[in-house]
């Protein structure tokens, strides 16, 4: 008895394999990153800039909706959260490296403003980033910073 299926030689379609939510949101928080440096750096206008982030060939790796949730809440919240790095930085701000001023933007934005995002995973994320993006020994800065900061923004959540 033959097996009407052994020669037929189409093989079943492989599953596409999808990025894990937190390596999509990771390659959005490196995109934002880039952003808000340009937007910092030459004071662009956040439409062009997320759009010339579109361009970025990683771009088809990010969450997209956290990309733009993360871009247009850190650029509409800038003064509150500069206010609040502000409290915890040894220097004033504007002598900050662009590239940790950012990442501090960012993880700051993640802690005051989406509480869905546990506050060891906003700080773990800003110091991957300073690792990457940041001068040597930056991450260090960063994680003190953020460590500050989660103090305040997340008060129930960082006593645990």
């Amino acid at each position: 008895m033959t097996d009407n299926n052994a020669n037929d030689n189409s093989a079943p379609a492989k599953a596409i394999k999808k990025p894990k939510t937190s390596q999509n949101r990771r390659k959005s928080r490196e995109l934002v990153l880039k952003a808000i440096y340009r937007g910092m750096m030459n004071a662009g206008e956040l439409k062009q800039i997320a759009s010339d982030a579109k361009e970025d060939p990683d771009y088809i790796k990010t969450d997209e909706a956290y990309f733009k949730q993360l871009l247009t809440g850190v650029t509409e919240n800038v003064e509150k959260l500069d206010q609040e790095i502000s409290m915890f930085i040894d220097r004033k701000i504007n002598e900050l490296s662009p590239v940790e001023h950012a990442i501090l933007r960012i993880s700051s934005y993640e802690l005051f403003f989406d509480v869905s995002i546990p506050y060891r995973v906003a700080i773990n994320e800003g110091v991957e980033l300073a690792k990457v993006y940041g001068g040597v020994d930056g991450h260090k800065y960063i994680n003190g910073v953020l460590d500050k900061l989660a103090a305040v923004a997340r008060p129930m959540e960082f006593r645990k």
